[in-house]
């Protein structure tokens, strides 16, 4: 296993760790950013200064030792300039050589870095002095080149001696100054330099922390105002502070909730206008509706007997059809209401599934000749109300004939502490995009479909009498087609006895 999988990479994920590490990585930037500059700038004036000081000092010494030098000089006289030089170096300590034009460099010790070939073409023919800096045997190094000049006139100006013109001698004298010293304050300004960044991004994290807090307390608090609002309570209203952005968006915010509180009371005065107005609409069409089937009902034993004419016959039994279709959506738009009022009543009752499942389909006449299979196994004990699971069975088995494949199979049986029945077609099954809407009220999968048999509140009220038994009713397609419809209820408890 490696590293990398035992000790997995973990962003952080919370806002306050986000702010904080950005505060932090702005302020250690910042520090490394002055600490580098200013570690820069004081290295370059140090160098600089010892640069300047021992060009100064080997000005000085060529302009007193190079006069007595006889021109064209001799190796041996460039060698005595060099020890000279070397002897009069003082706190430099230097190790110089000379060359004259283009001839070899002569140098009084064996111990001296060798002359760069850069800095000898450079110093070559100038008038200024020349600078380099190399290491050498892991020393730092200095390496000067300066150029001598001499006067055109053999005598200077009166007035300006330093104004005369000079022109080059052709002889150049190089200096190797070691920077052991200047390395030394170089490293501890590097070493005070990175020991004052810690602590600057120590003390960062006080304010990193407070900025956080100052910033987040808003967030927090729209927070805990938008998960109130989820929760229901529409009243929950924030105090604004201050005139930033998040003040803005608090302000936002009570807009919103605003909004919202005025859209939730309206949509719930509608929605208890309509269920009032199908509810009342339902209720005073039961008694017409009571009136009109016992007509029909009269008008269907004529039709039968053969005293009305078949034409007229045929309206009766089209008027009577339509007046039962009637009369059911009633009924079922009864049963919403109430449901929908939370005042269904449940009168529960120790029975067994299987005998309901027989009774069910008994009085509606489906059997094994109208395509319905029955597979019931051991006893299943139910607290239930008949009446509902009958509703319950009767539409789960009236769905798939009407839009299934016989045969339909009806499945009862006991899993741990659940009572199971199952409804199986062999038709085509619920369409994709059907299957989450198949409980909704009024919803046909078919909308072409613009009249059937069904008034789309059979399956919805099947779900509804599930609940009301807590237990669920869901529907999916076998992977040979067709439909299955399952229904869970909770077994009933057995009773318990009392010792004897």
């Amino acid at each position: 296993m490696t590293l990398r999988r035992l000790l997995p990479l973990r962003l952080p994920r919370g806002l306050r760790v986000r702010l904080v590490a950005a505060f932090l990585l702005a302020a250690a930037f910042g520090a490394l950013l002055t600490a580098g500059l200013t570690f820069l700038q004081a290295r370059s004036a140090i160098l600089d200064r010892t640069q300047d000081a021992a060009a100064a000092d080997l000005r000085a010494q060529l302009d007193s030792l190079a006069p007595g030098l006889p021109f064209p000089p001799s190796t041996q006289g460039l060698r005595d300039l060099t020890l000279q030089l070397d002897r009069a170096g003082g706190a430099h300590t230097w190790h110089s050589a000379a060359a004259y034009q283009d001839g070899s460099l002569v140098a009084a010790s064996p111990t001296a870095p060798p002359v760069p070939q850069t800095l000898r073409e450079t110093a070559r023919g100038g008038k200024q002095a020349a600078y380099q800096r190399i290491e050498h045997q892991g020393r730092p190094w200095m390496m000067l080149a300066m150029p001598v000049s001499y006067a055109d006139s053999p005598a200077p100006a009166p007035d300006d001696p330093a104004a005369a013109p000079r022109a080059p001698s052709g002889l150049t004298v190089y200096a190797a100054l070691p920077l052991d010293e200047e390395q030394t304050d170089i490293t501890a300004l590097r070493t005070a330099a990175q020991a004052g960044a810690v602590p600057a991004l120590a003390l960062a994290l006080v304010p990193a922390l407070f900025a956080a807090r100052r910033v987040l307390r808003p967030v927090r608090r729209l927070h805990d105002g938008a998960e109130r609002i989820a929760a229901g309570d529409l009243d929950t209203r924030l105090d604004a502070e201050g005139h930033d952005e998040l003040a803005n968006l608090t302000h936002t915010f009570n807009t919103m909730a605003t909004a919202l509180q005025r859209d939730d009371a309206e949509l719930r005065r509608m929605e208890a206008g309509a269920r009032r107005f199908a509810a009342d609409v339902a209720h005073e069409l039961r008694t017409p509706l009571a009136a009109m089937t016992a007509v029909t009902e009269v008008l269907d034993e004529d039709a039968a007997s053969g005293t009305l004419p078949p034409d007229t016959a045929d309206a009766v039994r089209l008027i009577s059809d339509e007046t039962r279709t009637l009369a059911r959506m009633v009924e079922d738009l009864m049963e919403v209401a109430r449901f929908d009022a939370r005042t269904a009543p449940l009168r529960a009752e120790d029975v067994d599934l299987r005998t309901l499942v027989t009774k069910t389909l008994r009085l509606r006449g489906w059997d094994a000749d109208e395509g319905v299979v029955v597979d019931l196994a051991d006893p299943v004990p139910l607290h239930a109300d008949p009446r509902r699971i009958d509703v319950v069975i009767a539409n789960l088995v009236g769905n798939a004939l009407r839009h299934g494949q016989p045969p339909v199979t009806v499945r009862v049986r006991a899993e741990d502490d659940r009572a199971v029945l199952t409804v199986t077609d062999h038709g085509p099954g619920v369409p994709a995009h059907a299957m989450p809407h198949v409980f909704d009220r009024f919803y046909k999968a078919d909308t072409a479909r613009t009249r059937s048999e069904g008034s789309g509140l059979g399956l919805a009220l099947a779900h509804e009498n599930a609940l009301l038994h807590h237990g669920t009713l869901t529907a999916a397609n076998t992977p040979g087609g067709g439909a299955v419809f399952t229904l869970t209820l909770p077994l009933a408890t057995p009773p318990t006895r009392e010792p004897q």
